[in-house]
């Protein structure tokens, strides 16, 4: 018949959510330190163990069998070891039970804190082993508290941590808000294990799609690459094994509601679902779509693409997003030229003949030959005939030329800089004086404000 401990036990098993067993050894801890410090002495080792029936607590006290005792709080001889077990050898632990009447109040005290104490850390420990298995999954949380660098979520047994790099921009967050979160790792904090969430996190867009797609979840349909701009856009590359199942349809489902319910979940991201293929230029054409593509042109890591000449906005799209998550999703370098820029390219580079180009590098041969510093004359400052270096039979008289037009030629002659009283003609004592007549008008009574503006030598009277 279970005792009213045993039945306390039990209630707290269920209450905190721990095992019985774990339950039982934080007790016997915490009894073992009560006993040590009220009926022991600290030199002296003890366990505590209660019987998982009835309830009933023992303390044993624990000595190592010794020849010659040296210290008997912690030795035992023999002959006495042999008294309380009978075939025991020099060197093996004997338990002798000395369970005290009862304990004082003190010990009592201890042991409370003690046994709150390990059952904090108990419930801890558990709830670190249980999140740990779900690293990398997802999970279903409501906001309970708002700050400026970070979101508390709260998990259940458990608080989660949304920073501020792992939120999404587009996204409003309110309290008692419900939302999904991806476990981005396990942390161990001073108020217990915290979970670190992430809402911009692009597995968690492929934990959606198995959790939402049955064929991808049972491997069916295969996930092979996903690319993502949180709150803005996805691409998603899928491929299946078996024949005559479509991996896009199964991911869109009858009518959207599929990639719907997906879409809903991210606060209505557009997501693009495209056919996975082996071949790079295949694999590189669908990434780019909507848009169509002309031609494609791989090198190494590199693909040029061919677009026509209304194709290339979409296919670089809003702010060169969807050539970007192309990029990401194909794992390559893509640059995209439109149809008359690419024509324009190649007509360009057909028009130049090999003898023009080897005529050119020639010359240019010519005119980086390097001088020594002091053989290279100032430029004087007034013009002199220099003479060109000497010409070799096999060099041309017109590359010559071009060399000393390229190291002599005479400097530029700055143009002086003209005054007004060049441009303008001079006005006569005569016109100044009949000019400050008329500027004067009759029959005013007040005095006349004369304004003298200098410039370029020229004196106007302004009238006030």
């Amino acid at each position: 018949m279970k005792t009213e401990f045993m039945a306390a036990i039990t209630q707290l098993s269920a209450e905190r959510r721990l095992p019985k067993g774990v339950i039982l050894s934080a007790l016997e801890s915490a009894l073992v330190s009560a006993y040590k410090k009220d009926s022991f002495s600290p030199e002296q080792e003890i366990s505590v163990k209660i019987d998982p029936e009835t309830g009933g607590v023992k303390v044993y006290l624990q000595k190592v069998v010794a020849e010659s005792v040296a210290n008997p709080y912690r030795e035992i001889s023999l002959a006495e070891a042999q008294n309380f077990q009978g075939g025991v050898q020099v060197g093996e632990i004997v338990e002798m039970e000395s369970t005290p009447r009862n304990a004082g109040r003190i010990a009592a005290q201890t042991a409370k804190q003690v046994i709150l104490q390990r059952l904090r850390e108990a419930e801890h420990h558990a709830t670190y082993e249980d999140f740990a298995r779900k690293e990398g999954e997802i999970v279903t949380g409501t906001i309970q508290f708002i700050e400026p660098k970070q979101i508390r979520v709260g998990l259940g047994r458990a608080e989660g941590i949304l920073p501020f790099e792992e939120q999404v921009s587009s996204e409003r967050y309110r309290f008692g808000q419900r939302l999904k979160f991806y476990v981005v790792e396990i942390v161990h904090g001073g108020r217990g294990p915290q979970v670190i969430l992430s809402r911009s996190h692009r597995n968690l867009l492929r934990r959606l799609f198995e959790l939402e797609i049955p064929e991808i979840s049972n491997g069916v349909v295969e996930l092979k690459a996903v690319a993502r701009e949180a709150g803005y856009r996805s691409k998603v590359a899928v491929a299946t094994a078996q024949e005559g199942i479509d991996p896009v349809g199964c991911c869109i489902g009858p009518r959207g509601i599929r990639i719907q319910t997906i879409m809903n979940e991210l606060n209505n991201e557009k997501i693009d679902v495209i056919q996975w293929d082996s071949d790079p230029k295949i694999f590189i054409r669908n990434a780019l779509g909507p848009a169509e593509v002309a031609s494609i042109e791989l090198i190494e890591n590199t693909a040029t693409v061919v677009v026509p000449d209304n194709q290339l906005s979409l296919a670089i799209g809003r702010e060169g997003q969807n050539a970007r998550l192309a990029a990401k999703l194909s794992n390559c370098r893509i640059d995209i030229k439109s149809a008359s820029a690419a024509d324009a390219e190649k007509a360009r580079l057909e028009s130049i003949s090999p003898a023009a180009v080897e005529k050119t590098s020639s010359e240019q041969a010519v005119i980086e030959e390097p001088q020594p510093v002091s053989e290279l004359p100032c430029a004087p400052s007034e013009p002199q005939a220099v003479e060109p270096p000497i010409e070799s039979k096999d060099e041309e008289p017109a590359t010559a030329l071009a060399y000393s037009e390229v190291l002599f030629q005479p400097p530029e002659e700055k143009p002086q800089i003209r005054f007004a009283e060049d441009l303008r003609p001079s006005m006569s004592k005569e016109a100044k004086s009949s000019r400050g007549k008329e500027s004067k008008p009759k029959g005013s009574k007040g005095k006349t404000k004369t304004y003298k503006r200098q410039e370029s030598g020229v004196e106007d009277g302004i009238e006030g």
